[in-house]
């Protein structure tokens, strides 16, 4: 499978890519490669190969979840550069957000 310039000129777009001519012939030329490279994937028998999650046998590593004592909200504000007694102080990311 090949990719047009569209493609790839499609794609840059919605990645907010600014591409320019050459760099739409390079991108276009490489990424049909790959494709190329995984369109051949669709070639191998896979009959008797069972579904895999994960290619290697896996088990959970973790310790069992639970309780412990932890930190009053006191001793968690104490080195916080910016508090209000209860809750962290931080500047607004997504609009104002009133706190001072």
């Amino acid at each position: 499978m090949s990719l047009s310039r569209n493609d790839v000129a499609k794609v840059g777009l919605l990645a907010r890519l600014a591409l320019s001519e050459s760099d739409l012939d390079t991108m276009t030329r490489e990424l049909s490669t790959i494709v190329g490279f995984v369109g051949q994937l669709e070639q191998i028998d896979t009959t008797n190969v069972a579904p895999l999650a994960h290619p290697l046998d896996t088990q959970n590593v973790f310790r069992a979840d639970v309780p412990q004592p932890s930190l009053t909200t006191a001793q968690a504000l104490q080195s916080a550069p910016r508090h209000d007694g209860e809750f962290f102080l931080v500047p607004a990311v997504l609009g104002d957000s009133g706190a001072n």
